[in-house]
């Protein structure tokens, strides 16, 4: 398997391991791989009366996770994350959260909740 295929491979498996380990902790999952004209988020997902944009980064250790989210990557989930509330209209819950999700080898998920904030 070439490598960029076996990357993309890695990153559906880390997706789904993410979907259940949020669905176990009571969170509503709105949507997978959701994609937008503005960006695109891995996990769109609500618990009470908040929506959860979720990256999933999976590297080799926790620390490679973390340095490979880029401001350019924040920037384009924060448009989806607002261009995907526009969609639900009245529905919309009334605040956005902006999380990170780890995956590393042998290692059970890392959630970060506010992994980051709108302008920072």
């Amino acid at each position: 398997m070439n490598p960029r295929a076996s990357a993309w491979r890695q990153g559906v498996l880390a997706e789904w391991l993410c979907l259940a380990w949020l669905a176990v902790k009571g969170y509503a999952i709105l949507a997978r791989r959701f994609r937008c004209p503005v960006g695109e988020i891995d996990i769109v997902a609500r618990r009470g009366d908040t929506l959860v944009a979720v990256e999933v980064k999976a590297r080799r250790d926790f620390d490679a996770a973390v340095s490979a989210l880029t401001l350019r990557q924040r920037e384009r989930i924060l448009r989806a994350a607002e261009y995907f509330r526009l969609g639900l209209g009245a529905r919309a819950p009334a605040g956005t959260r902006f999380d990170l999700m780890l995956v590393a080898p042998w290692r059970p998920p890392r959630h970060i909740e506010n992994a980051w904030r709108a302008g920072e």
